[in-house]
């Protein structure tokens, strides 16, 4: 008798650590969720934080209302709700209440066994060859963002270099798809690199500044289109220096313009003091060199005219205050 009950017992142990363990496997992630009003119209502001052994996380963005299958934000008062969002990576699964459309609860993810097998036979391995936390964030991270296999198809057949299932998560962030690879490359811009067009959404370089930027007779490399962003040498910009009569001047000269000040409004006073139209390299050295339209004044004002670009730079550098 007492060995049967032994039996049944070790029996009974093994069915409880195989509930466990997978369940354990079919609820990786877990956490809050929150959803409150967007000003975007048609979405709301959903937000998931992960609790982990390593601590917290959060995934913040505006969601298309519609995604909340059988969830009323429209209704006022308490309700409680039950919703699933479904990706090719995952089940988010979510329970809690919401007051006037707004509210929390608790989410459970439920990654798709079959998704990294997919995924790597696209060519974009989503686990190492030892599964640790850091694959399933990244799971769960594809499933947020709405990394679809469709989605993994269209990007390889655009044939960038650097990409993997990271860059993926990323072009899903900053909204790089095929329809923004494609109108880059129908202004004439060959861009293959996946990193670049991350920088490109970032920064904000678009089809349109490409447009105008060859309408006025440049053909920039991407290098060059993402640093006229970092420094705000805009389309709209450059065209308030034409008015200035600086036409066509070299982007990289441009830039520089802008690192060191030379504005549309620096060059107006320059011009109302009687230099008409300084060479773009003399007005780069006259801003480094601090030489400034009340400088020139001022040396005018002590009896001192008639100075040339050159020599008040050489002033400033000699310290002649």
């Amino acid at each position: 008798m007492r060995m049967r009950r032994t039996l049944a017992y070790l029996v009974f142990a093994s069915c409880v650590v195989v509930f466990v363990v997978k369940n354990r496997a079919a609820e990786v992630r877990s956490g809050d969720w929150t959803i409150s009003k967007s000003e975007a119209a048609g979405k709301v502001e959903f937000s998931l934080i992960e609790h982990h052994h390593g601590g917290t996380s959060s995934h913040q963005s505006d969601w298309a209302a519609s995604l909340f299958v059988g969830v009323d934000f429209s209704k006022s008062g308490r309700q409680e709700v039950h919703f699933t969002i479904t990706r090719d990576a995952g089940k988010i699964e979510c329970e809690g209440f919401l007051n006037d459309g707004e509210g929390a609860g608790l989410f459970h993810f439920r990654p798709d066994a079959n998704y990294p097998r997919e995924m790597q036979a696209l060519g974009f391995p989503v686990v190492d060859d030892v599964v640790d936390d850091k694959d399933e964030e990244k799971q769960f991270s594809m499933a947020v963002q709405d990394v679809s296999l469709e989605f993994a198809k269209q990007m390889k057949n655009e044939h960038l270099s650097n990409l993997d299932a990271d860059k993926l998560i990323a072009f899903r962030i900053f909204r790089v798809d095929s329809a923004f690879i494609e109108a880059l490359r129908a202004e004439g811009l060959k861009i293959s690199d996946a990193d670049k067009l991350v920088a490109f959404r970032i920064h904000g370089v678009t089809p349109q500044m490409v447009h105008s930027l060859h309408q006025a007779g440049y053909s920039p490399d991407e290098d060059t289109l993402i640093a006229m962003r970092i420094h705000g040498a805009t389309p709209e910009w450059m065209a308030e220096l034409k008015q200035r009569g600086y036409d066509h001047v070299d982007l990289e000269k441009l830039i520089a313009f802008r690192i060191h000040g030379v504005s549309p409004e620096f060059i107006q006073k320059l011009q109302g003091l009687g230099y008409p139209h300084p060479d773009p390299d003399e007005l780069i050295a006259m801003r480094i060199h601090n030489v400034t339209p009340e400088y020139i004044s001022d040396m005018r004002a002590r009896g001192i005219h008639d100075l040339s670009v050159d020599k008040l730079v050489a002033m400033r550098i000699h310290g002649i205050d």
